[in-house]
């Protein structure tokens, strides 16, 4: 089993190349964001900015359209925290309908919440972004080439997991996944969450063709971030693995200052989210909104 999974790193490192390559001489525009630099790129760890990321829009099934975004901290060690404010908003877009982080980790992070409109708004959404002494502006494009198949299932039919905070409650899957609460904490005082993870078992990519014949069927990955809020958030359980044909995973969140939080849970296949890249098609968002006293 670890010959196989280390013969997959191997070729997902080699693949990524060719995508990446094959990308630059295609598209004949500027650089996408993942392909500029990081900090260690060019011998630094902080002081890099914040880019924020569009990556496309897909139907819900309620007609509205979501606008998927993500963003990318070029930092290797600088995790910056940008509040609600004129350094972190929407135009476009009325006032407390969106979900952005204030939290960013270092790295790029594909498809971390969607902003929700009519289908037949004509108002150009954009995500204002300013750090490090820089200001960024990131529209949303609603033409067809940037229609995803985030939830409707990709090429090989691959669906993303379905996430539920309760068993049997409401289900969320794909990048805006499912939001709940909120729920009430204390400083200092864990908090248990519970959520219901299960998924079709398929895949994507070259991990579709790893998989083939191989008898192989990779768990699901869940890993939980704080998305907003004043202090630090730690995780009893950071990362836990479920079997894909479903199960119940739980982790505690011990909060370090009082203030309205919200906390992310991304649902990863063995796929996603960089191996399954434009197509959103591998992973889910949940969101749990905490309100924390002393």
């Amino acid at each position: 089993m670890q010959k196989l999974i280390s013969t997959f790193c191997s070729l997902t490192v080699a693949f990524s190349g060719l995508v990446v390559a094959a990308t630059v001489q295609a598209q004949g525009t500027p650089l996408p964001v993942e392909l500029l630099p990081l900090g260690k790129d060019i011998g630094l760890t902080q002081g890099q900015t914040v880019t924020p990321a569009y990556e496309g829009w897909y139907e819900n099934e309620d007609g509205t359209i979501a606008l998927s975004f993500g963003y990318y901290n070029r930092n290797t060690e600088e995790v910056l925290d940008i509040p609600l404010s004129h350094a972190n908003h929407f135009m476009g877009v009325p006032e407390g309908q969106t979900n952005q982080p204030t939290h960013f980790e270092t790295g790029r992070h594909w498809g971390v919440f969607t902003v929700n409109i009519p289908a037949d708004s004509e108002d150009q959404v954009v995500w204002h972004l300013e750090n490090q002494g820089k200001t960024f502006h990131v529209p949303a494009n609603r033409s067809n080439d940037y229609v995803i198949d985030a939830i409707v299932g990709d090429a090989n039919d691959n669906f993303p997991p379905e996430v539920r905070f309760s068993e049997g409650g409401p289900m969320g899957h794909g990048p805006g996944g499912i939001t709940a609460g909120p729920v009430q904490a204390t400083t200092g005082e864990p908090l248990s969450i519970d959520v219901w993870v299960n998924d079709d078992g398929k895949a994507s990519g070259i991990a579709a063709m790893f998989m083939a014949g191989s008898g192989f069927t990779p768990p699901t990955d869940l890993t939980w971030f704080k998305h907003q809020g004043p202090g630090e958030v730690e995780f009893s359980e950071p990362n836990v693995k479920v079997p894909v044909e479903g199960g119940q995973a739980s982790t505690e969140a011990t909060f370090s200052e009082a203030g309205d939080y919200m906390l992310r849970l991304r649902v990863n296949e063995f796929t996603g989210p960089v191996m399954s890249g434009h197509s959103q098609c591998c992973w889910t968002n949940s969101f749990i909104k905490v309100n924390v006293s002393k």
